[in-house]
């Protein structure tokens, strides 16, 4: 799956079953379908974070955009992001995320600490529209990010082949 060009809208709801073979029998696993953005666009570092979880491709989420906020909440300035805003995108990487992974990414991303909820949003890719969650920040809008950490999501973008005006974006951030 490649990244759509920007715009267009129809819902479309998304999980995908795999069948994981086994030596004697099927199992049907159930993926759901997660929208990275941020620093988890990073491949390496998602698959340490879920590795059994493939990456299936990259897109866009239209009317929505990048931010920060929950400075208090950070180790080192506030957290990303995104909220809805009209005519703003978000590149963002699809990855299946496995039922065993699913855990460990909520622990990770602060999920039962209130830090982060998940939320349903619209992707947009080469090969149409899809529906995939993403984590959104339970904070206010507002606060610096690190430059060390604006320097990692510029980075994952990059090598997640965001486009180079959104990456340049990212880089002329404040900080």
């Amino acid at each position: 799956m490649r990244a759509a060009p920007p715009r267009g809208q129809a819902p479309q709801r998304h999980q995908l079953a795999t069948a994981a073979a086994t030596k004697d029998s099927r199992t049907l696993v159930v993926m759901s379908l997660y929208a990275a953005y941020a620093a988890n666009l990073d491949a390496r570092l998602m698959s340490r974070r879920a590795p059994h979880s493939p990456l299936r491709g990259t897109g866009w989420v239209n009317d929505w955009r990048l931010t920060f906020g929950g400075e208090q909440m950070g180790w080192e300035g506030a957290l990303a992001t995104v909220v809805e805003a009209p005519v703003a995108q978000v590149f963002v990487a699809l990855y299946d995320i496995a039922p065993m992974d699913e855990e460990s990414l909520d622990r990770w991303e602060g999920v039962g600490m209130g830090i982060y909820r998940r939320t349903k949003v619209r992707v947009h890719t080469l090969d149409g529209e899809t529906t995939a969650w993403c984590y959104v920040l339970n904070g206010y809008e507002g606060g610096l990010p690190s430059a060390r950490y604006l320097g990692d999501i510029a980075d994952a973008a990059e090598s997640a082949g965001a486009p180079h005006d959104y990456v340049m974006e990212i880089r002329k951030r404040p900080c």
